[in-house]
């Protein structure tokens, strides 16, 4: 465990902000356990900031998605939130922080490993999100986020099984004769660790449409998608 006194200011250099109401912090870092045992003291703790720390992940994470993966259905965008966000995730970005030595925590809770344990990783996590929305806005909370949300959001794509459309399309010109697809990568822009690649996909080597994705796969799917959107009209 961090000192405490010790503690908010490392953290603060962490997750790069500084707390303009390190009150908030403070609270993010409080298990009720904690709490609990300063009685009759009232002592604020992180379950209201966990509250408001699901919503705000919900919006980031539900914004991201919808904007880069502009081809997948409802049911599958929610299937993917739901995996970026589950308590298992969760916790996993809250050890990449080692954010368990940072919390007070009551004696019982210490000797149960409480610092180890996923749901108050994660429930901390939540409440660290709201502690920084309060401070500093929805935009300092996506800035942290977005190192944690982006791989999450590309491995939970590549870990379900969404609509593929490159097949349907695939089985779409198949069941007309003399015809054949190719793609083709025609663009891709920004930096090494945050490209976006553009596809075209062609029938009988005439474009029928594009598009554009963080993984040359996701391209593909995309440009498929839109192909058959065209070709159904």
């Amino acid at each position: 465990m961090v000192e405490q006194k010790a503690a908010s200011r490392v953290l603060e250099r962490r997750i790069q902000h500084r707390f303009a109401h390190p009150e908030l912090l403070e609270t993010a870092l409080t298990h009720s356990s904690f709490a609990n045992e300063q009685k009759p003291q009232q002592v604020q703790y992180n379950e209201r900031l966990e509250f408001l720390g699901d919503s705000v992940l919900s919006i980031v994470v539900s914004q991201y998605i919808f904007t880069h993966y502009t081809m997948l259905p409802e049911g599958d965008l929610s299937k993917v939130r739901a995996t970026v966000v589950c308590e298992k995730s969760l916790a996993s970005f809250a050890r990449r922080l080692e954010l368990g030595l940072f919390l007070r925590m009551g004696r019982g809770e210490e000797q149960n490993h409480g610092r180890q344990r996923d749901s108050i990783l994660a429930d901390a996590f939540e409440a660290l999100l709201a502690a920084l929305y309060l401070d500093a806005g929805l935009e300092t909370v996506t800035a942290f986020l977005m190192p944690f949300v982006e791989p999450a959001v590309e491995a939970a794509i590549e870990g379900h099984r969404f609509q593929d459309y490159k097949t349907e399309l695939q089985e779409l010109v198949q069941r007309r004769s003399n015809q054949h697809i190719s793609y083709e990568l025609i663009g891709e822009s920004g930096p090494d660790h945050c490209k976006t690649f553009t596809f075209q996909v062609c029938v009988n080597g005439l474009p029928v449409g594009e598009g554009s994705g963080r993984t040359k796969k996701e391209a593909e799917q995309q440009a498929a998608g839109r192909a058959l959107e065209a070709m159904r009209e």
